[in-house]
């Protein structure tokens, strides 16, 4: 009975080793991925998103100005085409 359980315990441990260098072999694999990717996506000049949410906000903030001056030059506009009415 002995030499049973000396057998159940040897495949036991080879099966936790084998599964310990396959969890190691994952990690390292997904390691070299990430890198690959990240080099990958290094080379393409692709912006990060910090820098594209930076970029936005400006393009908003010109939207809102451009608006703004829009609705002032209306006014002006107006406002010149009133007095030349009056001066006639």
């Amino acid at each position: 009975m002995q030499t049973r359980s000396k057998f159940f315990d040897d495949i036991s441990q080879l099966m936790s080793n084998a599964m310990g260098v396959a969890q190691g072999a994952r990690e390292e694999a997904e390691t070299a991925v990430y890198s690959l990717i990240e080099r990958w996506l290094a080379d393409r000049d692709f912006v990060s998103r910090e820098e594209f949410e930076a970029v936005r906000a400006m393009a908003q903030k010109a939207r809102e100005e451009n608006v703004a001056l829009e609705d002032r030059i209306v006014k002006l506009e107006q406002r010149m085409k009133d007095q030349l009415g009056s001066e006639e």
